[in-house]
């Protein structure tokens, strides 16, 4: 498809929607979702099912695609996702926004019986320093850090690995589940989070007040990973990511100019985003 400026009339707006084609190549959760997809014996519905047709680059509605503000910055750090069944599946997933900012992001379906032989590959990768990020309430005390090793002891005789964040990406009780559940990442030490702002993420429902999203987690890790360029554009993203959903969910035109969309402009600003699409 030809790009082409399509003028939609959205609750007696009318709203001018620069279209682009998908120029990205997929990333490791937008494979996965291809090949959950073609394991279904019937095409996903996802819940409310109030939206038929959605961009293949972003997930959103055609008219509030997001494709040509995806940036992308270069980080040391990598994302490791672990995610249950239908977690690629869901347009309201964030963990899809990690793998569009951060290029070292690897993802794999998780199941109790088997375990990809590519995840223990990547584990027993020497140039990784994998840490479960999880609250460190639930482990022993030893396990839990607070700070990533190479970081808190630099040593120039111990070539510096460099981190990777494994995110349980589902439910609260599905993520517990594949915490309990998955012995091979028990040798690695546990990154426990201590957030100090509430979640911003508004599309899904919590019982639990502390909880925050995939993605909210990912840009803590990258904080503390020193990586503080990629953390806010990861969280500015993230709250446009959420401004589009939700105005496509209620047929409202996308505010251009809102707070989130300038942050994001402000932090291209910056200096280039590698990968950025223009």
């Amino acid at each position: 498809m030809a790009p082409a400026a399509i003028n939609t009339k959205l609750e007696g707006h009318n709203y001018l929607i620069n279209m682009l084609p998908p120029i990205h190549s997929p990333h490791a959760v937008s494979r996965l979702r291809t090949a959950r997809l073609a394991r279904s014996p019937k095409p996903f519905s996802a819940r409310g099912g109030w939206l038929k047709e959605r961009c293949a680059g972003c997930r959103l509605a055609i008219t509030h695609c997001l494709c040509n503000l995806r940036p992308k910055v270069a980080t040391r750090a990598g994302m490791c996702l672990l995610m249950s069944d239908i977690e690629a599946l869901k347009p309201s997933n964030t963990g899809w926004l990690i793998a569009d900012v951060v290029a070292d992001t690897f993802a794999f379906e998780w199941t109790r019986t088997a375990v990809d032989p590519a995840l223990l590959a990547l584990l027993a990768d020497p140039q990784w320093q994998p840490l479960v990020v999880y609250p460190g309430e639930f482990v022993e005390a030893a396990r839990v850090v607070q700070a990533i090793p190479s970081l808190a002891q630099p040593s120039s005789a111990v070539p510096d690995k460099r981190p990777l964040f494994i995110l349980l990406d589902g439910t609260w009780a599905e993520a517990g589940k594949m915490f309990r559940k998955s012995p091979y990442l028990d040798g690695f030490p546990m990154l426990s989070l201590n957030p100090d702002q509430p979640s911003r993420y508004k599309l899904r429902r919590s019982k639990r007040d502390d909880l925050h999203c995939t993605s909210e987690v990912a840009a803590l890790c990258l904080e503390i990973a020193s990586e503080p360029r990629a953390a806010q554009t990861l969280a500015a993203y993230l709250d446009v990511f959420i401004h589009h959903y939700l105005q496509g969910k209620y047929q409202s035109p996308v505010d251009l100019e809102s707070d989130a969309h300038q942050r994001l402009r402000e932090l291209r600003t910056l200096g280039p985003i590698v990968g950025q699409a223009g």
